[in-house]
């Protein structure tokens, strides 16, 4: 998406000593680095059959071009081997990628959509049904770099990965969504996750009115994570579709992709 507070304010270096905090509920999931707000384990939640999502396999995160060398090493630990981008192609060429490190492969993948300013929230309507409908749309003309993704997540060879768009909660929260509801994930242990990310948007507002010393007006959708928006979407996809897993399957993943999604994901 298409934010204007971080047009070309994404590069703006962090004040020295500035490290995001940890709140409560991400205690042992959220991973702090010097100037990205989002990133966090998507591991340790229950699935199919009482399996555990394995932790240190998938991470989502806001965007990683703002990585430094004092996160290098912290990032290093964590051994990711693969980063997938879902931002547009003007996103990444506006911002740049991540650092190029050593035994880091960077596979862009742009789900194809619409701006949102196109279909611009009105004040004192619902935000919960118009972020649900945005997804939607996502789910509708994304199709092919959804499925992408999420095949990608589900090479085992491929792991850890980390998945990111702009701010890690939008096109980063459907498919870390379509992965866990695939895992046997329940819908409100997923929206909850999703919903972290207002904490997050939050901490990267505070952190550019810091760097930049200047007042900034948000949109509430840029910023908001309401459960309910994620709860929507999945009950409407398994309406169209018959279960997620079916719309995975309609959007590309093939049944040998999805089992090993839950072969290599699940404790």
């Amino acid at each position: 998406m298409t934010v204007p507070l971080f047009a070309g304010r994404w590069g703006v270096a962090p004040p020295a000593g500035t490290v995001s905090g940890v709140d409560a509920p991400e205690v042992n999931r959220h991973i702090p680095f010097s100037a990205t707000f989002n990133f966090r384990d998507v591991g340790g939640y229950t699935g199919h059959a009482g399996r555990t999502v394995r932790s240190g396999r998938l991470y989502r995160s806001d965007s990683l071009h703002r990585l430094g060398e004092t996160d290098r090493a912290a990032f290093s630990a964590l051994g990711v081997r693969t980063v997938i981008d879902l931002r547009r192609p003007y996103e990444v060429e506006r911002d740049g990628r991540v650092p190029d490190w050593d035994g880091l492969t960077w596979r862009h993948i742009h789900p194809e959509h619409a701006e949102w300013d196109e279909k611009p929230h009105q004040p004192g309507t619902d935000l919960a049904r118009y972020l649900a409908d945005r997804y939607a749309d996502l789910a509708q003309t994304g199709t092919a770099g959804l499925a992408e993704a999420v095949g990608l997540i589900a090479d085992s060879t491929s792991a850890p990965v980390v998945v990111h768009c702009v701010a890690g909660k939008d096109r980063t929260g459907i498919v870390c969504a379509l992965t866990l509801a695939v895992l046997g994930v329940a819908d409100d242990v997923i929206a909850e996750d999703y919903a972290l990310s207002s904490v997050a948007s939050r901490r990267f507002h505070d952190w550019v009115v810091a760097s930049t010393q200047s007042g900034v007006d948000v949109p509430p959708p840029f910023l908001a994570s309401p459960p309910d928006a994620m709860r929507l979407f999945l009950a409407e996809l398994r309406r169209g579709h018959g279960s997620v897993e079916g719309y995975l399957r309609h959007a590309g993943v093939t049944d040998a992709q999805l089992a090993g999604l839950r072969d290599h994901l699940l404790a």
